[in-house]
């Protein structure tokens, strides 16, 4: 029982920790990719000097991100006279919070024995191991959406406690579009439900460890292409980025739902926004790009066409692992700046046609295929 207590804390403060970092990382990648799109320099003027002397240590725009969180948590909160006060106080933390909970399902490693890796500990945990998961749940996919989900409410929570027009507006808008995009969403992956059978995100993952047709991986991206490419833009459009950043326009509602937010409150919608698009690069990771997975690799290390074997020890599978997944998941998070920052904004409208008569036909269409072709493969099987 002390075992598992430890194993998984430590899961949990690696979740929690990663997930702050790609969070702050992710602000200083948003200025700097934008500068290279643009031809500017980007983020460059924050700094740390080294004591008793003139040196400035500026690291590329780094400290921009550590400067901003110093200014939330220095400035004045701000609260309107006609506010809700508690609707307004429990918003921010009913977007945020969610947010990290979802990580609690998705693997971000293989299987951890941690004898193997401490010998000197071998004998205390008594041959236990672990999968690399906060919580191993059957349902595991449904609970990405059950907390996605709940970041619906805290976005019209605050449009509606404000007490303010533009972000009653703001709410609304929000509410509408992440409950139309949300449907989509989980139509795009019934198709690897039926695929791989299971709603188990470590299933999933451990089913994508393969190949296909002996040279390409079988990751969902290649059983599903399509579906890949509407759950990408719905995940977006779920997040609330640009091109579909309509529930907080600036040029039209000031900041939308959280326009009479200040301080470190507003931080935490910000801040949720750039976590959520590490969750949305990891659930994409998951999904469709095999998670953890190399091809050819398993547990052992590597196993090459041919039968020649690659051996690797227990922590370097390990840590393997943890890299791989997390550079599938910063290439997802950078494409997804890069999308910000090449696409104009739609009309609301244009937003909500664009998912009720475009995507959703579509993943409708794609669910059909799909289950048609998992149907005439079982029947042929038979």
């Amino acid at each position: 029982m002390t075992q598992d207590l430890l194993v998984h804390g430590i899961y949990i403060l690696y979740a929690i920790g990663m997930l702050m970092t790609f969070g702050t990382l992710l602000t200083w990648v948003e200025r700097k990719q934008a500068a290279v799109m643009s031809d500017r320099i980007g983020a460059n003027r924050a700094y740390l000097r080294i004591p008793f002397t003139q040196i400035k240590l500026v690291a590329w725009g780094l400290f921009h991100g550590i400067a901003d969180g110093i200014k939330m948590l220095m400035k004045e909160d701000f609260k309107p006279r006609t506010l809700d006060w508690y609707a307004y106080a429990v918003a921010p933390w009913v977007v945020f919070t969610p947010v990290l909970l979802v990580f609690g399902v998705i693997p971000f490693g293989g299987m951890l024995d941690p004898g193997r890796l401490i010998p000197a500990a071998s004998d205390w945990f008594g041959g236990r191991t672990y999968p690399m998961q906060i919580a191993q749940l059957d349902a595991g996919l449904l609970i990405v959406f059950a907390f996605s989900g709940m970041t619906i409410i805290g976005a019209m929570l605050a449009g509606w406690s404000s007490a303010n027009k533009f972000s009653l507006l703001g709410g609304l808008r929000a509410g509408s579009q992440m409950i139309s995009y949300e449907l989509v969403m989980g139509l795009t992956v019934l198709g690897l439900i039926l695929i791989y059978g299971t709603v188990d995100l470590g299933a999933m993952v451990r089913q994508q460890s393969g190949t296909v047709l002996g040279v390409l991986p079988a990751w969902g991206i290649v059983y599903q292409p399509f579906a890949a490419m509407l759950f990408l833009t719905a995940a977006i459009a779920e997040n609330k980025r640009i091109p579909f950043d309509l529930p907080e326009a600036e040029s039209e509602l000031i900041a939308g739902y959280y326009t009479e937010y200040s301080a470190m409150k507003m931080g935490l919608f910000m801040f949720a926004e750039f976590i959520g698009i590490a969750i949305v690069g990891a659930l994409f990771t998951t999904l469709f790009l095999g998670g953890y997975n190399l091809p050819f690799m398993n547990d052992a290390g590597f196993t090459l066409p041919g039968g020649h074997h690659i051996a690797m020890s227990h922590g370097a599978v390990v840590a393997t692992q943890l890299l791989v997944f997390l550079v599938k998941v910063m290439a997802v998070c950078s494409f997804q700046i890069l999308i910000r920052w090449s696409l104009p904004r739609f009309r609301y409208d244009q937003v909500l046609a664009f998912a009720w008569k475009f995507l959703l036909p579509l993943a409708l269409l794609n669910l059909t295929v799909t289950a048609v072709l998992v149907w005439s493969h079982q029947k042929g099987a038979f």
